[in-house]
């Protein structure tokens, strides 16, 4: 045997012991996380009552009110929303149903226990395929006439955004849809097509070039453009994303190894773009014929879980001259960075549906301003109560005690985003059936994950959505 052979022979045991102690961790990790749910359950029943209580013991389950020109101009009507397993579509659903409208909610098998589907403000709940299946639009459609739907509004991940502005295409015969259309929202939700169009219409946005082949970025002038300069998947990538890795690297070999470690090509293109200093900021919008009618404006961070409305006129100068310069009918995110001489740049465009609107609860004249080409715009007060999810920021203050403080001044002035008195059961579902079940899943499967996101209810995992 040669000593090549031999050595592979000697490697393949350790390989395969390595592989085998790696899933046992994820398994450990997984039985830890289910357990450490599952303990919670008498906290969130204390919570819950309390809520309950502080609402009025005589209090009424959430119910509908009666549209008026306070509300909505529109009558009653049925409203799909889809992407229900994350907690902007309880909000839109609970503020639809505030309003007066019967809603419908929609999501995927994998979620099918969702707890938002036990929420007083839905009215029907249907599983669906993957939006990336050539079957969804069709059965959208089943839905739509079944159910007699006047309106949908897709609460988009971003691996749907896309396929639902495709399904759009065969529904708006039938039903009014709230989401741009495709080409519209192919440009706008490609990083370097998104910058291009900015620059157009002279709104600032940071230099950015589009990467196809990684000898693109090794071949880059960085003596000439010193940046720094950070890649960036056009494709979403939910690991990847929070990589802000500066380049160049400290030495050439330095940033063709970084460089060589990321899956660029022509059907999977990135963006070198320059990496801007600042204070970050987040906003959501929702547009009828080139006019925002819902706002909100957030201080913004990679992994942020907290939203508070802050007023700021030249982002939303510079979001209403883009909405008004491409006519814009949806839903649209934007991401910017304020330099210290205040200029702010947009980062991106997200076509979707921002967890900020979580800001919004409790406001049913959204529905309108959804719904209406003349409502009056809705944006929350500044200086409201910001919204948070209890345990996403306890279990940060447990891992970076440091933070504990700041997050328990959150939690004492803040709203949690999804527990509500008149409406308990999504809150309780949430952390006992919903992740659960999910964790479940990966348990079984043996599929790696690497967050649990309260907000969006899923599991973070590499080529996940």
């Amino acid at each position: 045997m040669s000593d090549q052979t031999s050595a592979e022979v000697r490697g393949a045991p350790a390989t395969s012991l390595e592989a085998t102690a790696a899933k046992g961790r994820l398994a450990l990790k997984t039985v830890a996380t289910i357990a450490l749910l599952e303990a919670t359950l008498p906290l969130n029943l204390t919570l819950v009552g309390v809520a309950v209580v502080r609402r009025g013991l005589g209090a009424r389950p959430l119910a509908p009110r009666p549209t008026s020109a306070s509300t909505s101009t529109s009558a009653r009507q049925t409203v799909l929303i889809s992407g229900g397993k994350m907690t902007k579509a309880l909000v839109l659903a609970r503020l639809f149903h505030a309003a007066g409208h019967r809603v419908v909610l929609v999501e995927t098998a994998r979620y099918r226990l969702t707890g938002h589907r036990f929420s007083n403000a839905v009215d029907a709940f249907h599983v669906v395929p993957d939006p990336t299946s050539p079957d969804y639009a069709d059965a959208l459609l089943r839905i739509v006439e079944d159910e007699g739907v006047d309106v949908w509004v897709p609460v988009s991940s971003p691996a749907s955004s896309l396929p639902e502005a495709q399904a759009a295409e065969r529904l708006e015969e039938h039903c009014e849809v709230v989401h741009l259309d495709t080409d519209t929202l192919r440009r706008v939700d490609d990083k370097h097509a998104f910058a291009e169009m900015a620059a157009a219409i002279d709104l600032p946005v940071p230099a950015t070039h589009r990467i196809t082949d990684p000898q693109q970025v090794l071949d880059f002038d960085f003596a000439s453009h010193p940046g720094p300069w950070v890649l960036k998947s056009i494709p979403y990538d939910p690991v990847r994303r929070l990589d802000l890795t500066p380049l160049p690297r400290p030495t050439p070999a330095e940033t063709a190894a970084f460089v060589a470690d990321l899956p660029i090509s022509p059907e999977q293109p990135w963006i070198l773009q320059e990496l801007l200093v600042g204070t970050e900021w987040c906003t959501h919008g929702t547009a009828r014929a080139g006019r925002v009618q819902v706002w909100a404006c957030c201080r913004s961070s990679a992994w942020q879980l907290t939203y508070e409305q802050v007023e700021h006129p030249a982002i939303r100068a510079w979001v209403e001259a883009f909405v008004a310069a491409y006519d814009l009918t949806g839903q649209v995110s934007f991401d910017f960075m304020e330099d210290a001489d205040g200029v702010v740049r947009a980062i991106e465009c997200n076509p979707r549906t921002h967890s900020a609107i979580t800001l919004l609860a409790g406001r049913p004249e959204v529905a309108a301003a959804y719904l209406d080409d003349d409502a009056e715009p809705v944006a929350p007060p500044v200086g409201g109560r910001p919204t948070y999810w209890l345990h996403h920021e306890l279990w940060q203050a447990l891992r970076h005690p440091a933070t504990a403080p700041g997050r328990l001044r959150t939690i004492a002035r803040g709203t949690e985003a999804v527990l509500d008195g008149r409406d308990p059961l999504p809150f309780l579902a949430l952390h006992h059936l919903h992740l659960p079940s999910l964790l479940w899943q990966n348990l079984r499967t043996g599929r790696p994950w690497t967050k649990v996101d309260v907000n969006i209810g899923k599991l973070v995992e590499p080529g996940g959505d």
